[in-house]
């Protein structure tokens, strides 16, 4: 299993944060997450559980419609949770099964 916890829209190359709609949060943060799992031999498809933070939960459907398009098919158990962010609107947590060779 791998663990990975907070996860912000943050770029990669310049490791400055991407503040931007909730969509492009949403969108490099599972970016970024997927480069992690895919690093620690996992990927999105491996991910058994998922937890969201949402500074605001009005933003929960434009942000469940970017993660839909992450999560096609048979998504992972999930928590969304409202929380104080400063600055950033989303913050992503998870739990994958390591092994390619794994369905869910």
């Amino acid at each position: 299993m791998v663990f990975v916890a907070g996860q912000v829209a943050v770029n990669p190359q310049t490791n400055e944060l991407e503040l931007g709609d909730i969509k492009a949060e949403t969108r490099r943060t599972l970016d970024n997450l997927q480069t992690i799992l895919l690093a620690a031999g996992s990927s999105l498809r491996e991910v058994v559980r998922i937890g969201v933070y949402l500074a605001d939960l009005a933003d929960f459907d434009a942000m469940n419609e970017v993660f839909r398009k992450y999560f096609p098919e048979d998504p992972p158990a999930r928590t969304t949770i409202g929380a104080n962010l400063p600055k950033i609107k989303i913050e992503i947590d998870c739990i994958a099964r390591v092994g390619r060779g794994m369905n869910r």
